[in-house]
């Protein structure tokens, strides 16, 4: 297996690391954070078969470029960050949980009053860097549920291991996940 995995996505070559998660499991480390090239090459491709929506949401850190150069793409004026802490400017707070396969301890994902107000009746799409385990969208998605908004689609760069199965997800590639030695 080696110790990197080479992925290509949208002509983009990029050898990630194979990182251990548990004793069971290891996974290529995609982090688009400071990859300007991948997050506007993706972020144009993603924003091309987005379904019409009225605004965009992602969760607290990695999907903030994505989502801010497909907003861009799309001409939107503003996109959502759930937070994954309680911040003191925020007013009435809404809030959900989430564990996800890369923190694997339950975090928080948070929205102030005015980003909920922001939701209330629009068309919502969810956007995230990979989708895994799809906990991290559920929980998005819970959010916007409880917001009064409706989700109209979920979209990321990479399905990872069974999520690049779903039929749910708009996603630009597949990267594998690895267990016991084999590729999945």
């Amino acid at each position: 297996m080696g110790n990197t995995y080479t992925l290509e996505v949208c002509g983009l070559k990029r050898n990630l690391p194979i990182m251990q998660i548990n004793e069971n499991l290891k996974i290529a480390s995609f982090v688009i954070l400071g990859d300007t090239e991948i997050v506007e090459t993706a972020g144009k491709h993603l924003a091309e078969k987005l379904p019409e929506a009225d605004i965009l949401i992602t969760a607290e850190a990695k999907g903030i470029p994505l989502i801010y150069e497909i907003a861009k793409q799309k001409n939107m004026k503003k996109y959502i960050v759930a937070r994954k802490s309680l911040k003191p400017y925020m007013k009435d707070p809404l809030v959900t949980k989430v564990v996800s396969i890369t923190t694997q301890k339950e975090q928080l994902l948070c929205l102030d009053k005015d980003e909920v107000k922001l939701l209330k009746d629009k068309r919502v799409v969810i956007i995230d860097d990979v989708i895994s385990t799809g906990e991290s969208i559920m929980a998005i998605e819970d959010l916007v549920n409880k917001a009064g908004g409706q989700v109209v689609g979920k979209a990321a760069i990479l399905a990872e291991g069974d999520a690049a199965n779903r039929d749910d997800i708009i996603f630009l590639g597949k990267l594998p996940l690895f267990k016991n030695g084999e590729t999945q």
